[in-house]
């Protein structure tokens, strides 16, 4: 995979700076939790025995990422937590993603605590798939983590561009974005160099990825299946299940179809997802 052309014209720019403006300021809001998560006082069940962990992707706040997902799996009976991190100006999820992965491991610790529970599962959404492999990876959280769960993650960074605009052609360092973030998760950036220095995977926890191929942002789709052993790794492509599914990048994490995949793999005692797996189709 190549690195994006350097290119920005001032019109690319200005559209750019266009759409940061429509991101809502979040720096000094009260952080607002999605339905379902952030009861401190849920103790998981000998049918769910793991919390789970949401962890949104670039740009997002737990509340508006997970909005479906949240409530979804709170009904099914799962400890559910969510965390916003990677705050730069205002927005969520643009710091460095290294940075990001040092938030992700206290929430981890206090969700741990809090539940009694030895080990959580990470259901990540775009950079939230991805960043827990650095924390798992570089930062000691293997051994709290009893599997990780990617929707449309940017496991390999992106050819493409992190804030669909169309016609933009951003600088690959994104330093007029202020969105680090965006910079890590380019293709062949230093940091994708390093996440995946040490294999796409680490001992212990299990991983399941799940992409559309209407995927317009983390491209090309593909990019961001892991190899690994059918033991620990399983790879979906929503619409090998569901042909007629049109959810694209930013809807997947509330796609019908999608939440029943995550609910399947969080059923399971030990191991990714079971490929064979059919949801219902819409």
């Amino acid at each position: 995979m190549s690195l994006l052309t350097r290119a920005l014209s001032v019109t690319a720019a200005a559209a750019l700076a266009f759409s940061l403006a429509a991101v809502p300021a979040q720096a000094g809001v009260v952080e607002i939790s999605p339905p379902g998560a952030n009861d401190w006082s849920c103790k998981p069940t000998a049918e769910h025995p793991y919390p789970v962990v949401l962890v949104p992707g670039t740009f997002e706040s737990m509340e508006k990422n997970w909005s479906t997902l949240s409530p979804y799996l709170k009904s099914a009976g799962y400890c559910v937590f969510a965390l916003n991190y990677g705050e730069t100006n205002g927005v969520y999820a643009t710091a460095p993603v290294a940075k990001s992965a040092q938030e992700l491991g206290p929430f981890v610790d206090a969700v741990r605590a809090a539940t009694g529970a030895k080990k959580v599962d990470l259901v990540g959404h775009s950079q939230g798939g991805m960043m827990p492999r650095y924390y798992m990876g570089f930062l000691g959280g293997a051994k709290y983590v009893h599997q990780l769960i990617g929707i449309a993650p940017s496991n390999h960074g992106t050819e493409g561009v992190i804030v669909p605009t169309p016609g933009l052609v951003p600088d690959p360092d994104y330093t007029g974005l202020g969105c680090a973030a965006c910079a890590d998760q380019q293709a062949g950036s230093a940091f994708m160099q390093k996440l995946n220095s040490i294999g796409d995977t680490v001992a212990g926890p299990s991983y399941t990825v799940i992409s559309t191929v209407h995927d317009e942002v983390v491209v090309p789709y593909n990019s961001q299946f892991i190899d690994g052993p059918a033991r620990q790794v399983t790879n979906i492509t929503i619409q090998d299940k569901c042909p007629a599914d049109v959810f694209e990048h930013d809807q997947t994490p509330n796609d019908p179809v999608v939440h029943q995949i995550v609910a399947h793999a969080l059923g399971k005692a030990s191991g990714p997802a079971d490929p064979a797996y059919q949801p219902r189709c819409l």
